[in-house]
């Protein structure tokens, strides 16, 4: 069967996904036993792993923005943006959105305020901990897998995998088991982040349903005909080629979605919501670098709030990191990293901000007006949705709403998951996708989510999330290492300059030139330098201006055999003008002499001939010149200098002063 699968990949996976599946089928009872103690013992030992590694990410994508690394274009260095800015915003903007935010969009403000942690500004510190969990953290893990994707895909001109985020640490490697490992993992994690928003569409959806009255009950059955229903909806998208019926669908999606949100801004305390998103921003900006290393080790009895909020989102958000990460990577070439940090971190987390003052600040407002009824709904924040509707205009309306976002968030991130699980089973492969790929995935991302909401229903799915996201954070931290060491490869190449020499190259002595380049140059090749190339020049030169031109010349040689010899020039007051040439010495890497492909370099010390000039300056290697070409170069730095005589700032070609003495 034709297939774009690498097996090495795909087949290792599919059996865990398998035995996951089949166990949670099979034996729920047990399996919710071994997940839970999985679970228990990740908490306990690794929760200060992704509080680290998050932050991490976080400080790593800032300190890009300040760096001169910042100044690298995702693609050529002539290479306009692909998009222009204000059509990428609008998608980074969507990418923001998703079925997380309607569940818990009056959700987690809501189960923060009711079930506090702190005594003090209990409204406001709901607030704040709803927007660390959506704020910049998450997208910093999101922009840290986007941009390595988009850096070597498109700077390198690898695939657009996984695994070629690496090569700057494994070269060859990458195309073998550590390469097959790396996509496993991220294959696992994308499946499991999948099938966890799966979950939770399909139980709020299930609530949506029954609260107008189309399903009597909310429960098992009924969520797992959603799946299979809307899952279903996905794999005829992906197979019969209306992805831009769908993408359509996508944006009049994102209009429904603003819709919504401006409904309940201007049917509600517009002007105390306006003012409280003011508020709650400034108060997460202060805040941040406290919160986002918390990990509640002075206070135990909280320890259960953290890991049951912080570090399950944390997973799975890393989770989602391949597929957000390669829609933002597909969308950014021509980027400069800088742009680029700075439009992911800053638009989608000031929506999610906007998002959730507008939705979660009106849930407390109403909440306290009608006496904690919507605090009361906590233990079932599926449904707080719809209930917190009933308390606007048209709540029938924008319920249906609601339920309409819900169903195309699902659809269409169903969609995008088989898109991008096929992209990372086959390697990031630019081959078309038999139509079998998707509807195998399509089935298994239907098994996987009916087969954990049995076992214990959001709580399975989460805690397999959380299992698996852990190695694949441990891979995003040695990502972010192969990305430094990438940019800054990149940075050194590119701010490398061409010997002065080249300049003055033609295609006349280009077979003496390529000698000159492959040739490791020794002592023994600077004193010929010296003999043919230097000594003659400055003598030549010398005698021009000395015989010609009347200007007082010397020309001093320094050490026998000769490593340094200067060409002065007598200017009276002004500091007089120099031009020396001498001999640096310098180490190759010692891998070079192995290197089969440079075999002129068989020693690890090299000797090149550099200039310096009277104001203290070190110049630049003039190996590659002639004895003419030399002498141009002289003259090109005499002309400098006089320019130099003529301007207001002489500081640097007037001599010092005697003691006692004024020039």
């Amino acid at each position: 069967m034709k297939t774009t699968f690498n097996l090495k990949v795909f087949i290792p996976s599919f059996i865990f996904m398998i035995i996951i599946g089949a166990l949670g089928m099979l034996v729920p009872e047990k399996m919710k036993a071994t997940l839970d103690v999985a679970q228990q013992f990740t908490f306990s030992h690794f929760s200060w792993f992704y509080i680290l590694a998050v932050s991490l990410f976080l400080a790593f994508l800032i300190v890009l923005i300040f760096s001169s690394l910042g100044d690298i274009r995702l693609g050529a260095d002539d290479e306009d943006p692909e998009y222009p800015f204000f059509s990428w915003v609008a998608m980074l903007f969507a990418a923001g959105m998703g079925v997380g935010l309607m569940y818990f969009g009056v959700a987690e403000p809501m189960m923060h305020y009711a079930s506090p942690i702190t005594e003090d500004n209990v409204a406001k510190n709901a607030m704040l901990y709803t927007f660390f969990h959506w704020g910049v953290h998450p997208w910093a893990i999101y922009g840290t897998m986007a941009l390595a994707l988009a850096f070597f895909g498109y700077r390198y001109r690898l695939p657009l995998s996984l695994r070629s985020t690496f090569y700057p640490l494994l070269k060859d490697k990458i195309h073998g088991t550590a390469g097959h490992v790396i996509d496993g993992f991220g294959l696992l994690a994308t499946v499991f982040g999948i099938v966890t928003t799966l979950g939770f569409s399909a139980i709020q959806l299930n609530s949506g349903l029954q609260n107008i009255g189309l399903v009597s009950e909310i429960g098992f059955s009924q969520q797992a005909i959603i799946i299979v229903i809307v899952t279903s909806v996905a794999i005829l998208s992906a197979v019969s080629g209306v992805g831009k019926g769908v993408r359509r669908l996508s944006e009049m999606n994102l209009l429904l979605a603003l819709a919504l949100m401006l409904f309940v801004l201007f049917a509600g305390p517009t002007v105390k919501l306006l003012a409280t998103f003011a508020e709650n921003a400034g108060y997460y900006i202060s805040h941040l670098t406290e919160i986002s290393f918390r990990t509640f080790a002075y206070d135990d009895a909280h320890q259960g709030w953290f890991t049951g909020w912080t570090i399950l989102y944390w997973a799975w958000w890393a989770s989602w990191a391949p597929f957000v990460g390669l829609f933002i990577a597909r969308i950014s070439r021509g980027r400069t990293v800088r742009e680029f940090v700075m439009g992911v971190l800053i638009v989608p987390t000031a929506f999610s901000l906007l998002w959730f003052t507008i939705f979660g600040n009106s849930g407390i407002y109403l909440n306290e007006l009608s006496g904690g009824v919507l605090a009361e709904l906590t233990s079932k924040p599926e449904i707080l949705l719809f209930k917190f509707l009933e308390f606007f205009p048209l709540s029938s309306v924008s319920s249906f709403v609601a339920m309409v976002i819900l169903a195309l968030f699902f659809i269409t991130s169903a969609d995008s998951g088989i898109i991008v699980l096929n992209n990372i089973a086959s390697g990031g492969s630019s081959k078309p996708t038999p139509k079998w790929q998707s509807v195998l995935w399509g089935v298994i991302l239907i098994t996987m989510a009916i087969a954990l909401l049995r076992t214990d229903g959001l709580g399975a799915v989460q805690a397999v999330t959380l299992l698996v996201a852990l190695p694949f954070v441990v891979i995003m931290v040695g990502m972010c290492v192969s990305l430094m060491r990438g940019l800054r490869s990149d940075a050194r190449y590119f701010s490398q300059k061409l010997n002065a020499g080249s300049v003055f190259w033609s295609g006349d002595r280009w077979k003496q030139r390529l000698n000159q380049i492959l040739h490791q140059t020794q002592e023994d090749d600077m004193e010929n330098f010296f003999k043919d190339v230097v000594r003659p020049a400055f003598e030549t030169l010398r005698a021009e201006l000395v015989n010609k031109h009347q200007l007082q010349v010397t020309v001093n040689h320094i050490d026998e055999p000769e490593t340094a010899m200067e060409l002065i020039i007598e200017k009276g007051q002004w500091r007089n003008f120099l031009y020396g040439v001498k001999v640096q010495t310098s180490k190759a890497h010692e891998a070079l002499k192995e290197e089969s492909a440079l075999p002129g370099l068989t020693k690890t010390v090299v000797h090149e001939p550099f200039t310096y000039f009277g104001d203290g300056r070190v110049g630049y290697d003039v190996q590659y010149m002639s004895k003419d070409e030399l002498i141009a170069d002289i003259l090109k730095q005499y002309q400098r200098y006089l320019n130099l005589m003529h301007s207001e700032d002489l500081a640097l070609i007037m001599k010092a002063p005697i003691d006692g003495e004024n020039i």
